[in-house]
């Protein structure tokens, strides 16, 4: 992910002589952010001088995030997302990508000095574009370090303010280096680093934000699918006994802290249902203000090359306090759909896991 606030040309051309290429177009289409199962340096274009990015947030992405991962055959993304246009736009967003399996060394936390690119996980991308900020509003990241998903957000749009929520000490110093890493000082007003517990912070700050993003903590599939640490995964596995409760609690909080009309997006990188739809379907039984949004077509389907995606499990779905319509006539949007959708890695799809539903407090 390119800084758009430093001088990236250097690198740019680096790229382009290993054989990166260009993910998403120069187009005001979504296509700009959302490409999949390619090694990808998420390239924040350099942007106007006048477009605002908060100076502290990084990507909340497992160590493996920096791992450079395989790109699938089809190189027409452009044409194919133009077609089925996504309804958020990134144009100041840029994506490289590589054909192969490699790694890019990462940049150094040097005080004082912007870094020139991010690396992270394609997937964790989709959470930001189903947030659709806009320019002027104001956001909540809730579970916001180490705060790749932030600066993502700044790579979409200018908010106004953007409160990057982090309670536990070592991990907000995290944060406040990446975001301190990526955004010039001038922008430092619009960041807000917060230490609130996430549970509590929508009784405190009722209503007051445009949007919110939820990135759970979870027993985070992505760090063990990629390792050979048995002993990791079953610890994994045993965290899924407590992690539902407590993402539960930050979603409702979330659903506490968005204004009436405002959009709450919830996500996990695990395929644990317990706590992806369950959590979802949970909440959305407790708040009757609550109402599930369907990103099969808006996301999942222009997308699909490039993700391997999963819909509602087929065990969740059927008790939700009010259901949808059901579709009509081989429609692919549904009912099971707007619990949210779920990025498996597959071969020559290997970006992921990653669990997103958006959630809109009704006015």
């Amino acid at each position: 992910m390119l800084n758009r606030f430093s001088t990236v040309t250097d690198i740019t051309q680096t790229l382009q002589s290993q054989g990166f290429s260009l993910l998403l177009p120069q187009t005001n289409v979504s296509t700009l952010l959302c490409n999949g199962p390619s090694t990808i340096l998420i390239s924040k274009h350099q942007a106007r001088k006048d477009s605002l990015l908060p100076p502290q947030y990084i990507s909340k992405c497992s160590p493996n995030d920096s791992y450079v991962q395989p790109e699938s055959p089809s190189h027409a993304l452009g044409r194919d997302l133009q077609s089925e246009a996504l309804s958020l736009a990134c144009p100041s967003l840029q994506c490289y990508i590589h054909p192969y399996p490699l790694r890019f060394p990462s940049q150094a936390h040097r005080p004082g000095q912007l870094k020139q690119y991010y690396l992270l996980n394609a997937a964790s991308l989709l959470p930001v574009l189903a947030l659709q900020v806009r320019d002027g509003e104001k956001v909540l990241d809730l579970c916001s370090a180490p705060g790749g998903k932030a600066i993502a957000i700044f790579q979409c749009a200018t908010p106004a303010l953007i409160c990057c929520n982090e309670p536990d000490p070592h991990r907000r110093d995290w944060l406040a280096k990446t975001l301190e890493s990526f955004v010039p000082h001038s922008l430092n007003s619009r960041v807000i680093v917060s230490a609130q517990d996430g549970r509590s912070f929508g009784q405190r700050e009722a209503g007051t934000y445009d949007k919110v993003l939820v990135d759970a903590p979870c027993s985070n599939d992505r760090t063990w699918l990629y390792s050979c640490s048995g002993q990791q995964g079953e610890q994994r596995l045993q965290e899924r006994a407590r992690l539902p409760m407590l993402q539960a609690q930050l979603l409702r909080s979330a659903l506490s802290a968005v204004r009436p009309g405002g959009v709450v997006v919830y996500s996990t990188c695990t395929m644990s249902s317990s706590e992806n739809y369950a959590v979802v379907e949970t909440v959305l039984n407790d708040c009757p203000e609550a109402e599930p949004e369907d990103l099969w077509e808006e996301i999942a389907i222009p997308l699909s090359k490039y993700f391997a995606f999963s819909p509602a499990h087929p065990g969740h779905g059927q008790t939700l306090h009010k259901p949808s319509p059901q579709p009509q006539n081989g429609n692919v949007s549904s009912y099971h759909h707007r619990l949210g959708i779920l990025v498996v890695p597959q071969p020559g799809k290997t970006w992921g896991p990653m669990f997103l539903s958006r959630i809109r407090r009704r006015k």
